[in-house]
């Protein structure tokens, strides 16, 4: 069930059509979903402040309500590994269209996953899962789902992709927990759910999972009724 706080969160996005990475964050965290640790900065001084305290290497990324794909404009860097470089990307990226901030947060090791959510109009939600990151488009490798998603359906899902053998320790490499992106994917089609009748589709790209734990290093999330931000599940691609 949605809180006053997730729903405020949905509300303030209204006018955008989409919401904002660090109120996505929020959002997911709220529906028990892990997230990194991380700081909207405002201030080239606050994205200081941030990275100092989350321990360098960091992300940064551009937040602007006018830039939803942010891979496409430069505005995502990662592995920034001191303060003079966080000082320059600042200054680059506070330069693009909308600029409200940097999103400062931690670096994630592990195998890179995509979970996402789209309403379909005759199916209602469905929930997938793929391998993700950069290659997502490339090699459109998922599972999908009608919700809500069940315990039981995850390995299901995980044991029809085709790189199902990279999640469980392919060539020496840590095998991802099982356990961990059940609860993930159980959570988010809780919260899919909960946001059937507002949302468009959401893309968790990519999800970070390692032998401990799944965390969702970006996600998007569109709301319905924002014809110019039409997105499909199967082009999902990551920020």
């Amino acid at each position: 069930m949605l809180t006053e706080d997730m729903r405020n969160i949905v509300e303030n996005a209204r006018e955008a059509g989409w919401i904002l990475e660090p109120d996505a964050k929020r959002l997911l965290s709220l529906a028990g979903l892990v997230v990194p640790e991380f700081t909207l900065a405002a201030t080239v001084q606050e994205a200081v402040a941030a990275a100092g305290k989350i321990g360098y290497p960091v992300v940064v990324k551009v937040v602007s309500a006018k830039i939803l794909h942010k891979s496409e404009v430069g505005g995502v860097v990662v592995g920034v590994q001191n303060e003079s470089r966080l000082r320059d990307i600042y200054e680059k990226l506070s330069a693009l269209d909308g600029f409200a901030g940097l999103l400062v947060e931690e670096m994630l090791p592990g195998s890179e996953l995509i979970v996402g959510a789209k309403v379909d109009l005759q199916f209602g939600p469905v929930i997938l899962l793929g391998i993700g990151g950069v290659g997502v488009e490339v090699y459109q490798d998922i599972a999908i789902r009608m919700a809500p998603i069940t315990e039981k359906d995850v390995p299901a899902m995980i044991a029809g992709l085709k790189g199902a053998e990279l999640l469980s320790g392919y060539r020496g490499a840590e095998p991802i927990s099982v356990a961990a992106l059940n609860r993930l994917i159980v959570a988010f089609s809780a919260l899919v759910m909960d946001l059937e009748n507002e949302i468009e589709s959401i893309d968790l790209n990519p999800v970070k999972c390692t032998g401990r734990r799944c965390v969702v290093a970006d996600a998007r999330i569109i709301l319905n009724g924002d014809s110019d931000s039409q997105t499909d599940i199967d082009d999902a691609h990551p920020e």
